[in-house]
């Protein structure tokens, strides 16, 4: 290390001492450092005193108040049974809430001759109160039981002289249980401002039915807004706390055929949260369904809390009645519960196939003999109107051979156009449209849909028996098997392959009129399409083969008789006189051409006219281009 070193490193440590020497406190402000340090640890002293004991006040007056139910937070369990000819409930005095629901007259999937809708641990329910000092749970509490019948029972949470927490529970004619919940004596736990009450309600909802992922589809949490109309989790995919923003009157744990309901007199408060979460085949259940809600509460007991709950079948007409038999007054739409499907299918279901079904019905005749009345009543209605698009198509089929004739100087790919044109004109002269021959499938597909939506809802179908078909709201296999194969489950539905099979012999008829109709160009794309048109059943197959026998019979039925008419159509359709009576047409338009276009024809007319109007503009542009 050389001197200029050494002579650096001496200069750095006195630069180091000499600041540190001038920065050092003096005496007055080290003994000043020293009293603030001391005021700081006696406040700090003072502030965890304070809350030392704010903490023992705080259990002090919990476990004052804890002491008011004391009584109530020991006991024993004990089940209270309420029946009626159509239900049984148990309520347990450990918590206060039905545990058990019997639903009966309705068979099992086990063969049990009552439907078990929940119970134990399936389904929870707790009304929960925040007090000034500490929250009390319903769930926490015994009470004891006082005033039992059959239909009745009021349940007592003891607090002291005069004090308490009391349920009563009313069980009306069939489905139906009045609840109220009420506070005596025990106004002083509670804040004045405490003018709600929480309720946290759980069910593990149980798979009834046999075709899990068919009633999976079915299943979902459903509400119903005060201001009126139904809104629904998805059925498909999980949800957890997903906000409901508007307030309800009634909350739903719903599968395919039954329902847990809670009605509440006062409405849910806005901003309640919802979860619904799919559980896995083989599970015996299909969700796990959860709301968290708040309603309207009197701690000082003058007005009592009133619930309705609904422990019974999806059945539109019973549904209805239930507001009736409610004591709220209020539009439920409890009805909703019942999915008929969009507006216009819901129109159709709802002032049609309801009533068409329920005359049926009343007639105590199979219901699979109802399905095929209501297809022929369907198809009677709409016989007109597909008569009508049958001789449309008739008519171009026999003018095919005109058409082709008048059109093959047209077979160039730009002339494609005037080509149109040509055909559209001579449709015009003959008085054939030729849109009218998709007029079949636009009258039957609003009905298809409709059934699609009121056949699997049908309570009315379960369980029923028809020829080979054991029960016809679920599928009917011809053969299972133990392994899951993916787009075809375990099973072969007998319906299903019935209903494909008729939907290839319809599209093969529906296909063939077409084909005869069509001209150069047309037909070749129509063998392209016949792909299609074939490979629609098979799509058809892997979508229908978990759905209902029911369905899938009403559809074979359907189509069955779709391809029988066009089949009897074309028998009895006299190709020879249908041309007379188009020629006889075209002779008399030939001979009025002052007639005005109309329509379809109209519009190409005027299309055309501005299309020579274009190629005159053109051709005069070029030839002044050209200086001619």
């Amino acid at each position: 290390m050389d001197k200029n070193t050494i002579t650096g490193f001496i200069l750095l440590a006195l630069t180091f001492i000499a600041f540190g020497w001038y920065n050092q406190p003096s005496d007055e402000e080290i003994a000043e450092a020293a009293r603030q340090d001391s005021i700081a640890k006696a406040a700090q002293a003072q502030a965890e005193a304070e809350k030392k004991s704010k903490r023992q006040q705080a259990v002090s007056m919990q476990m004052d108040s804890t002491a008011a139910f004391f009584a109530a937070s020991k006991g024993t369990n004990q089940d209270i049974i309420l029946k009626n000819q159509k239900l049984q409930l148990t309520v347990s005095t450990k918590g206060g809430t039905v545990t058990k629901a019997v639903i009966k007259d309705f068979a099992d999937r086990e063969g049990n001759k009552d439907v078990t809708l929940f119970e134990g641990k399936d389904q929870k329910l707790a009304f929960m109160f925040e007090g000034k000092t500490e929250n009390i749970n319903t769930a926490d509490l015994f009470f004891s039981p006082k005033n039992i019948t059959d239909t009745t029972v009021t349940l007592v949470a003891e607090a002291g002289a005069g004090k308490g927490l009391e349920l009563s529970y009313r069980l009306g004619k069939d489905y139906l249980l009045h609840a109220q919940l009420r506070m005596t004596g025990m106004g002083g736990m509670f804040s004045p401002s405490c003018k709600t009450m929480d309720i946290e309600w759980s069910e593990r909802c149980k798979q009834q039915e046999k075709g899990f992922t068919f009633e999976n589809r079915y299943a979902s949490l459903t509400w119903h807004n005060a201001e009126g109309g139904t809104d629904y989790l998805s059925e498909t995919s999980e949800k957890t706390d997903e906000p409901i923003e508007e307030a309800t009157d009634w909350i739903a744990f719903k599968n395919q055929f039954f329902s847990a309901v809670m009605i509440s007199r006062d409405n849910f408060k806005e901003n309640a949260l919802a979860t619904s979460v799919p559980q896995e085949k083989g599970s015996g259940y299909l969700k796990n369904y959860a709301a968290r809600l708040k309603t309207e509460f009197d701690p000082t007991g003058k007005k009592a809390s009133e619930f309705e709950f609904y422990y019974g079948p999806n059945d539109f007409r019973l549904l209805q009645s239930i507001e009736e038999e409610s004591s709220f007054g209020k539009d439920l739409q409890l009805e909703r519960l019942v999915y008929l499907g969009w507006p216009l299918f819901r129109y159709i279901n709802r002032w049609f196939t309801l009533y068409v079904f329920d005359w049926l019905t009343a007639m105590n005749i199979p219901m699979g003999i109802v399905i095929i009345l209501i297809t022929l009543i369907l198809k009677a209605i709409t016989y007109p109107m597909v008569r009508k698009s049958y001789m449309s198509s008739a008519k171009m089929r026999v003018l095919r051979p005109k058409l082709e004739e008048a059109t093959k100087k047209y077979d160039k790919p730009e002339d494609q156009m005037k080509k149109q044109q040509e055909m559209m004109m001579l449709y015009s002269k003959y008085g054939v449209s030729p849109m009218s021959g998709c007029l079949p499938m636009l009258i039957q597909c609003p009905i298809w849909i409709a059934m699609f939506n009121f056949v699997p809802n049908a309570i009315q179908l379960r369980g029923e028996s028809f020829l080979w078909i054991d029960d016809l709201s679920t599928y009917d296999p011809i053969i299972e098997w133990n392994t899951n194969i993916w787009l075809i489950g375990d099973h072969l539905s007998l319906t299903c392959i019935l209903f494909c099979a008729a939907n290839l012999v319809y599209s093969w008829f529906t296909m063939q009129q077409q084909k005869d109709q069509m001209i150069g160009q047309q037909a070749e794309q129509m063998k392209m399409m016949q792909w299609m048109m074939f490979a629609m059943p098979l799509m058809f197959f892997f979508m229908f083969n978990d759905y209902s026998s029911g369905l899938n019979f009403y559809y074979f039925i359907s189509l069955f008789f779709s391809a029988a008419i066009m089949f009897a159509l074309r028998k009895t359709t006299d190709d020879k006189k249908l041309l007379a009576k188009l020629e006889a047409r075209y002779k008399e338009n030939e001979a009025n051409p002052s007639r005005k276009s109309s329509g379809l024809y109209a519009k190409l007319e005027e299309m055309q006219r501005k299309q020579q109007e274009m190629e005159k503009q053109r051709e005069a542009l070029r030839n002044k281009r050209l200086g001619k």
